[in-house]
């Protein structure tokens, strides 16, 4: 029933977005610019995103190697990887789970393990946004400085924004006394807590956890994972720009405006909606007005930029679950040397 909830809270919140988003725009004329949409750059947009996917499974399989003492094949991490993806268009923040499952399937690696690898490339995918966003900032100060200060308060209607910064202190002051008092209420409790089966199983995922996280330091091919870190960056900054030229409204845009619309919309897809939807037609909208596009046009390829990550998630997603399904028949998975796949248990 909690996760019906909060399905159809998300559910609502993007639909939500997605009304304000299109309340006042004129939804014929936007079809009528994907009629005449040049498609080829679309195509381009598919084999970058491909590329980067494969990259992102290659990077992951680096992570793991370590960890579970061989590197799973890159096959099997770009299918696992591009079933997360497909999962996350249905519930958010299921791509994650849903990835570790499917190659704990087809590989035998240990849920908790993966997915400490999994948090480890998301905290260097973090580092990298925001060495883009500091980049980005300095290139473009005059036009971020006016969407950080005025987009929030101005489209959001949060007038007070700006004049109330001691709010966001004393948040921070009350999740500083919060985790003070977590770990005050641990070290005083932890024997009688490593006692109880519920919290030996927690400690039991979260050795696993750590396993992965600590694979940054452990990589036996360090150089490689750097490589494939720029790459899918590279991929995704392509993967947008390109589509500029899809439309004569926006094919003057520069390299600039492709660096602000990686920023705003890596923020908008990590939004907790089914793919991002609205949130990354809001903040990608809004970034393209500061280019000179009218609102029309800003939310045209906004859209144009979404559907076209949902079409090549949805095909390659799709056949990705395919694939585990008839290798899932014809094989048992394999189990990582030292490792036992995971298995839930009752208490």
């Amino acid at each position: 029933m909690k996760n019906i909830l909060k399905y159809g809270i998300s559910l609502g919140l993007a639909g939500g977005l997605l009304w304000y988003v299109f309340k006042d725009i004129d939804r014929a004329a936007m079809l009528e610019a994907f009629g005449k949409a040049d498609y080829s750059w679309i195509v381009v947009s598919g084999l970058l995103t491909i590329v980067a996917h494969w990259s992102r499974a290659y990077r992951w399989g680096l992570l793991m190697e370590p960890v579970v003492g061989r590197r799973p094949s890159p096959f099997n991490t770009t299918v696992s990887v591009l079933t997360g993806y497909f999962a996350n268009l249905v519930v958010p923040r299921m791509g994650e789970v849903t990835r570790c499952g499917t190659l704990n399937r087809l590989e035998g690696v240990p849920v908790n393990v993966s997915f400490g690898t999994v948090v480890a490339e998301r905290i260097v995918d973090v580092l990298m946004l925001l060495l883009l966003l500091g980049a980005t900032f300095l290139i473009e100060f005059s036009r971020l400085s006016t969407f950080l200060t005025d987009f929030f308060s101005s489209k959001l209607n949060m007038t007070g924004l700006r004049d109330n910064s001691w709010l966001l202190v004393m948040a921070g002051g009350c999740l500083l006394g919060f985790a003070i008092m977590v770990w005050f209420f641990y070290n005083r409790y932890k024997e009688i807590l490593r006692q109880k089966p519920f919290y030996q199983r927690i400690e039991k995922f979260m050795a696993g956890l750590l396993d992965g996280l600590l694979s940054v330091r452990k990589l036996k091919r360090p150089g490689a994972f750097v490589f494939h870190t720029v790459l899918i960056w590279t991929m995704y900054y392509f993967m947008s720009f390109v589509l500029f030229f899809a439309m004569s409204q926006t094919a003057g845009l520069d390299w600039r405006a492709g660096l602000t619309i990686l920023i705003m919309g890596s923020i908008g897809m990590a939004a907790p909606v089914q793919g991002g939807a609205g949130a990354f037609n809001i903040l990608v909208g809004a970034a393209l007005a500061l280019y000179g596009l009218s609102n029309q046009d800003g939310a045209t390829l906004a859209t144009l930029m979404l559907f076209t990550q949902w079409f090549y998630i949805v095909v390659l997603g799709a056949l990705s679950f395919l694939v585990v399904m008839i290798k899932g028949k014809s094989q048992q998975p394999k189990t990582s040397p030292g490792t036992q796949p995971v298995v839930n248990a009752e208490p």
